[in-house]
């Protein structure tokens, strides 16, 4: 059976919820950067700076439609 879609948390793509990637982690920058570069490419994910794991975008999560709850770094769909 498949889940039902789920509406997207209100927030930009580019923006991370704080408890998923905290502002006051060092190397947020570089991550939103190389996020915001995987976004407007179109790519699925990108390579985690810091440990080179493979790490899924917000498009290609908010196209799967629903929340997998494996606390994704950018979940669109967590808001609280």
């Amino acid at each position: 059976m498949r889940e039902e879609r789920r509406p997207l948390a209100d927030r930009p793509l580019t923006e991370p919820h704080p408890s998923r990637l905290s502002p006051e982690r060092p190397d947020r920058a570089r991550i939103l950067a190389v996020h915001a570069a995987a976004l407007a490419a179109g790519e699925a994910g990108y390579p985690d700076p810091a440990t080179g794991l493979f790490v899924l975008t917000a498009g290609f999560l908010a196209r799967r439609g629903t929340c997998c709850g494996r606390g994704c770094r950018h979940c669109p769909y967590v808001d609280d």
